[in-house]
């Protein structure tokens, strides 16, 4: 008896046509082997940075040994009375914005390994039934072969953005330190000016008191009494004022250096401003030397180069922006039975597709349009942040130099000539030749003298550090070119649409 012929037809995947199959996929997975990671994250370039800008060394917490020993660290420092140095190496150790920023880092080292990474391909197997016994299985490898052609561009691409974010970090650290100087400075300054209030207090407290006892006995007429009481309760006052300001200073102090619970009881604040130099700073050429030192200016630089080449890359991919290669392996059996006896026919199947994206609708002028005024916009940004340097330099430089003379002129000869005044006034006053009222003004007026002499030397702390800030960071330029560096096209498998 004739049987029908039965058929059975299947795809098989031999050991050799496998290979075949994902050829592609090994040397994709071979050039992913490239990607590494750095072993300090980028981290040392930062250090190297704020060290010589500093002379303090940022740490990085990401470890719980690196918590313990940066607190550990912290305390030993808190348990000293703080210094301006001091208070920058709590602020590297302690502030938590601070790693928040150095993490930025870390995010940015992750764009870049995944930049250097090939495209993954799509693996794709299908079977599809023909009823009965026959049925068909299909595998199919897909790969983007132009993400793979611009991948070391793309990667170039992604170092320079992680460069900019190793100064981006550097800048934080720069500012974190700036900000603790000054809230040193500040709190210092504030301590000392209650300290001066708190004397001036307790003697406009005893002449009120005795000027009460002479007005018990008639020896000081009711004007004088009150003219003593009325100074006495407006120091009063300005004593009131002064803690209020010192109190927010310390506060201001505490979040600087991100103290918090028993670190805020450890802390010795500042008792007192630094001396004055003995010299003011000599002249120099500040201008060439922001325009070499500002880190703002080099992330500047830095995001031209990467817009330069993601403009480049626009161009190149305007056009076509999707090329798939589809490489096909497949075996064919078919068997046949017929008057009992098998038969066995084998046939091989293999094959490439190419699929583009056809642009239709936009032929890739949107980007290149966009990153072209991307790029024009760096070039203008970079202008302008030299113009702003070399104004902040000298802006700097001059603030430094006024200060200096205001607060020396202050010391050598404001508060020295108001002691003198005040003494020979209450000398007058003793011999009954001046009243209580040129009294009660000259003590006015030293005290202002006092006042005006703590807070110019004050001033000119601050603008020191202002001016260091000026050669070596810059304001808020350095952030808005960061982020620009961060958007800035470079995705060769984008849509373009």
């Amino acid at each position: 008896m004739n049987d029908a012929p039965s058929k059975a037809r299947r795809h098989t995947a031999t050991p050799k046509r496998l290979m075949r199959s994902l050829a592609v996929s090994a040397m994709l997975i071979s050039l992913a082997g490239c990607a590494t990671w750095s072993e300090d994250g980028g981290f040392g370039a930062v250090a190297l940075v704020a060290s010589s800008e500093l002379g303090a060394t940022p740490a990085r917490i990401s470890t719980p040994e690196a918590a313990v020993a940066a607190d550990a660290t912290t305390n030993s420092l808190l348990g000293r009375p703080l210094t301006a140095d001091s208070a920058v190496r709590v602020a590297l150790l302690n502030n938590r914005g601070l790693q928040a920023a150095y993490s930025e880092l870390g995010l940015a080292e992750v764009d870049l390994v995944q930049a250097g990474l090939p495209p993954a391909p799509t693996v794709s197997v299908g079977r599809v039934a023909a009823g009965g016994a026959m049925s068909e299985i299909e595998r199919q490898v897909v790969v983007n072969i132009l993400a793979l052609a611009t991948l070391p561009q793309r990667k170039r691409i992604a170092a320079e953005r992680f460069k900019a974010a190793q100064l981006a970090a550097a800048v934080a650290t720069l500012e974190t330190a700036a900000e603790a100087r000054r809230a040193f400075y500040r709190a210092a300054a504030a301590h000392q000016t209650v300290h001066l209030l708190e004397r001036a207090q307790n003697s406009a407290e005893a002449a009120s008191d005795v000027i009460s006892e002479l007005g018990k006995t008639g020896a000081a007429p009711k004007v004088d009494q009150a003219r003593e009481h009325a100074f006495f309760a407006e120091v009063t006052a300005q004593l009131a004022q002064a803690r209020l300001a010192h109190a927010r200073a310390t506060e201001a102090l505490a979040r600087a250096l991100g103290l918090w619970g028993a670190q805020l009881d450890m802390l010795k604040e500042p008792t007192s401003l630094p001396a004055l130099p003995p010299r003011p700073l000599a002249p120099r050429d500040v201008e060439t030397e922001a325009l070499r030192r500002r880190l703002d200016l080099q992330m500047a630089r830095i995001e031209l180069d990467a817009l330069a080449d993601s403009l480049g890359l626009e161009q190149s991919t305007r056009y076509v922006d999707l090329v798939e290669i589809i490489g096909i392996s497949a075996t064919e059996r078919e068997t046949v039975i017929e008057h009992g006896e098998r038969e066995t026919e084998k046939t091989d199947i293999t094959g490439i597709e190419l699929e583009l994206q056809v642009p239709i609708f936009d032929f890739g002028e949107t980007r290149v349009r966009r990153a072209r005024e991307t790029y024009l916009q760096a070039i203008h940004r970079i202008a302008y942040l030299g113009v702003n340097a070399r104004s902040e330099a000298r802006e700097g430089y001059k603030a430094v130099r006024a200060t200096y003379d205001i607060a020396r002129l202050y010391r050598d000869e404001v508060v020295p000539l108001r002691r003198l005044v005040t003494e020979e006034s209450t000398l007058r006053y003793s011999s009954m030749i001046d009243d209580v009222g040129d009294l009660l003004a000259d003590a006015r007026a030293a005290i202002q003298s006092n006042v005006a002499a703590t807070e110019a030397l004050r001033d000119h702390w601050l603008a020191t550090v202002d001016f260091h800030m000026a050669l070596a960071a810059g304001g808020g330029g350095a952030s808005a070119g960061a982020a620009s560096v961060a958007s800035a096209p470079a995705d060769a498998g984008g849509a373009g649409h």
